[in-house]
């Protein structure tokens, strides 16, 4: 059984990793300096960004467990649990990361901007994998963080800390932007697979058991995230993942309208609609018609 560490602190973090505290609120790692260490159960009140050079054992966060291999970039957010799983032998840490308290970003553009990251709330198993140019530009960015960490205190460092945590991030979103590019593939995997689970789900009972598809659902079942599920969907097709639903919804809708067996108000019902005036108004933004005008004009 794995031991369990929480960090609530960024002292904490430097402790596990017999590093100095040169900031209370911000830190950047050098694994190397920590002991050796099996894998472990880890709480996270804090930022933190790890960047390993050696394979440590397979990460476990929520139902997903990631093979945790050589320069990929994971990031965990304030609140998160990540098991360390299958590394009961010793091990020598390598690599480098940076680990930050909300409390740093507090009065900073930070703050008002780090839920915009979506990489955050990604599942482990959808980690950055990095080209070596891109790794070295992640260890330029820690450099220059470190470099301000080791400058006397003045009025200037909190701003200039922040400034630099937020420019590495924008990189990082470029990052993902050019791994959505470069696993295109895998995407239209993924893109086929919800255009597959969306047709199966409104030829069977379920809308009118569990009503309308949310993007939760669907990422749940396609095993991701659903940030990085609406990130991918973005991406691929130009639509958020709730108007791709939604179009589905208008798609499906336009076929059955045009059973005079039915009424538009069952119709709705069994898309998942909670009340019929829901369909009639989404039905009515996006296609111009009521569904009663559009069965009457066609």
């Amino acid at each position: 059984m794995s031991n369990s560490v929480n960090f609530e602190t960024v002292n904490d973090y430097n402790l596990f990793n017999n590093h100095e505290t040169l900031h209370p609120l911000v830190s950047v790692i050098d694994f190397s300096k920590a002991h050796k260490r099996t894998g472990s159960k880890m709480n996270f009140n804090l930022y933190c960004i790890f960047l390993k050079d050696v394979k440590c054992g397979d990460l476990k966060y929520g139902r997903a467990t990631y093979d945790y291999q050589e320069g990929t970039l994971v990031f965990v957010s304030p609140g998160q649990v990540v098991d360390v799983e299958n590394k009961i032998d010793f091990y020598q840490p390598m690599g480098h990361g940076l680990v930050f308290h909300p409390d740093l970003i507090k009065g900073t553009p930070l703050a008002k901007s780090i839920s915009e990251y979506g990489f955050f709330s990604y599942q482990n198993n959808e980690a950055l994998h990095l080209s070596s140019k891109e790794q070295q530009l992640v260890l330029e960015c820690f450099a220059k963080i470190q470099s301000e960490l080791e400058q006397s205190v003045d009025k200037h460092s909190k701003k200039l800390i922040a400034s630099n945590i937020e420019l590495f991030l924008n990189y990082c979103e470029r990052f993902y932007d050019r791994q959505f590019i470069t696993r295109e593939n895998v995407n239209k995997g993924i893109l086929e697979k919800f255009e597959e689970l969306l047709n199966s789900y409104f030829s069977s009972e379920k809308p009118n058991s569990f009503g309308l598809p949310s993007v939760a659902f669907c990422a749940e079942e396609l095993n991701l995230s659903p940030n990085y599920f609406g990130d991918l969907i973005k991406k691929e097709t130009g639509k958020t993942a709730q108007e791709y639903i939604q179009n589905k919804i208008i798609d499906v809708a336009k076929e059955r309208v045009f059973d005079a067996d039915k009424s538009i108000s069952q119709i709705a019902y069994d898309l998942g609609f909670k009340y019929p005036q829901h369909l009639t108004r989404l039905f009515k933004q996006r296609v111009g018609y009521t569904p009663i005008e559009y069965r009457n004009l066609n």
